[in-house]
């Protein structure tokens, strides 16, 4: 019996798995066997394998194939195990030194005519690799510059299984792998963040007309990282206002871009030609979105992220937030609060992380009338309208603002005297920096991130300027929770303001922006 062995990576949601697979050649009916819990696209590899084999130049062995995918009781997807299914093959087969490829990590679709195609979820896949110890990766050549995003990783990047048979023979390379790979030489343009939908990228703040406080608003959210909700007539800026919210944020540091762009490797939503997302993402899904695709979905193990999780470091937008399905909203509060989704499925459960700043937008009313006095619902129908954002959630928005249309002086205002977006994320950044050092050696970054209970033992502002919040606190308008974030939002306008604690002017401002009263 002729044995060999290669190894590749299963995916768990983002996390990932080394895998063993082995291939036996024994005396029985010539066919391929494969055993290991394979979904239906790894069952349909025999047939590719089997093709690209062929179209490779090299022979089938006609005698009977097993191969086994270890642990035989994780269940594995895709079609990224057909490279090591070949090769694990051809070793046994002994066409191929099984020494050379014993310590690779493969992964790659093939096509029938023996091409390597690109595979989701490398990113995370050489990851897992890397930190079990493996130091070399066989990946596609489209997947190469997502790979080599790890260090201290050599990655091989065929075009071709015949390229890679050469590899590992030592020989020199077939023609086809001298072409060179239009998407790894074209020029990657800097692009200003990862979208859920189609936006210009020449967004500025500066486009807003008048709404100074609902730009206040946006600034201290980009400051501290504070869930927002804007609501108010059709036209008045609220979808404006939010979608350049992310012109404000300054870029992912090296650790957060890797974990944002291995989300969207594993979802297949990577830019083209851009393997690392450098730019906090901008998602918003449509308000006809389910459940599942708000939060992630899947059977058994194989789990996709949903908009919370591909919004992860960066703003999850929800435009029309009433019209929202019942439970969708409501299904958003445990990432809120603890910053990653936990899907639980018969036997498993999966994490994504999804530490986001949720932007809500809504109208007053469903018939949605410019103006008031065109207005045909009665009040019943508008509070029975915003109630569908239920009191739980807005419970957890930090920023909570009605807007006014534009005046007729502010819409003539001259745009060149209005704040450009790149003016007000150098003070942005700068408040960052400051929350930065004051939180230095703790696990939080952000003051929206520290917990409630720190936030009242280590950084509770002096007496006097709590004075305007005990009365609310003592009649029950202000619940703890609410405490906990009007205090975040107060350390957010302070350092803003360059000030060292927050004042009684900060809480009040922090307090108006939670009960969404003008201040």
């Amino acid at each position: 019996m002729a044995l060999a062995k290669v190894r590749s990576v299963a995916l768990v949601g983002v996390d990932g798995f080394v895998v063993d697979v082995e291939a036996a050649i024994t005396s029985g009916v010539p066919g391929l066997h494969l055993v290991g819990l394979p979904d239906a696209a790894l069952n349909e590899a025999r047939d590719r394998v089997r093709a690209a084999i062929f179209n490779s130049g090299e022979p089938w062995p006609s005698r009977h194939v097993t191969i086994s995918l270890f642990p035989a009781s994780l269940p594995k997807k895709g079609s990224g195990f057909d490279v090591p299914i070949a090769i694990s093959l051809l070793a046994a087969a002994e066409t191929v030194d099984p020494k050379v490829c014993a310590d690779m990590v493969m992964m790659g679709e093939l096509g029938l005519d023996g091409r390597i195609r690109a595979v989701p979820g490398v990113l995370p896949a050489v990851l897992a690799a890397a930190n079990a110890g493996y130091r070399t990766v066989v990946v596609p050549r489209a997947n190469a510059a997502e790979a080599e995003l790890v260090p201290d990783v050599k990655v091989i990047a065929p075009a071709s299984l015949r390229g890679l048979l050469c590899h590992l023979r030592d020989q020199p390379p077939p023609p086809e792998e001298d072409e060179p790979d239009p998407a790894r030489l074209a020029p990657c343009p800097e692009q200003p963040a990862v979208r859920g939908r189609d936006l210009r990228g020449d967004l500025d703040l500066a486009d807003v007309r008048g709404q100074a406080e609902a730009r206040r608003a946006l600034e201290i959210s980009a400051a501290g990282g504070h869930h927002l909700f804007f609501y108010g007539p059709p036209g008045c800026g609220k979808t404006m206002l939010a979608e350049r919210l992310p012109t404000l944020l300054p870029p992912l540091d090296r650790e957060a871009a890797l974990e944002v762009t291995a989300i969207h490797s594993v979802a297949g939503t990577l830019p083209p030609g851009r393997p690392l997302i450098s730019r906090p993402p901008f998602y918003a899904p449509h308000h006809t979105a389910t459940r599942a695709a708000m939060v992630g979905s899947g059977q058994g193990r194989l789990l996709q992220p949903g908009a919370a999780s591909l919004a992860h470091q960066g703003i999850l937008f929800l435009d029309e937030a009433p019209e929202y399905q019942a439970g969708v909203l409501d299904a958003l509060r445990q990432p809120l609060e603890e910053g990653e989704v936990m899907i639980a499925r018969a036997g498993a459960s999966t994490r994504f992380p999804a530490r986001f700043t949720l932007v809500l937008a809504a109208n007053p009313c469903p018939c949605a009338a410019a103006k008031s006095i065109d207005c045909i619902c009665t009040p019943a129908v508008r509070h029975k309208y915003l109630a569908r954002i239920s009191g739980p959630l807005l419970d957890r928005i930090d920023l909570k603002l009605e807007l006014h249309p534009a005046t007729r002086a502010e819409l003539r205002y001259d745009l060149e005297l209005v704040e450009r977006s790149e003016v007000v994320a150098e003070r942005v950044l700068a408040a960052r920096e400051r929350a930065a050092r004051r939180l230095a050696g703790t696990p939080w970054r952000t003051n929206a991130e520290i917990p409630g209970p720190q936030v009242r033992r280590l950084f509770l502002p002096p007496p006097e300027a709590m004075v305007s919040v005990d009365r609310p606190l003592q009649t029950g308008e202000l619940s703890a929770r609410g405490l906990d974030r009007v205090l975040r939002t107060a350390w957010t306008c302070a350092d803003l303001a360059g000030r060292d604690k927050p004042s009684a002017d900060d809480i009040d401002s922090a307090f108006a922006l939670w009960t969404g009263r003008r201040s």
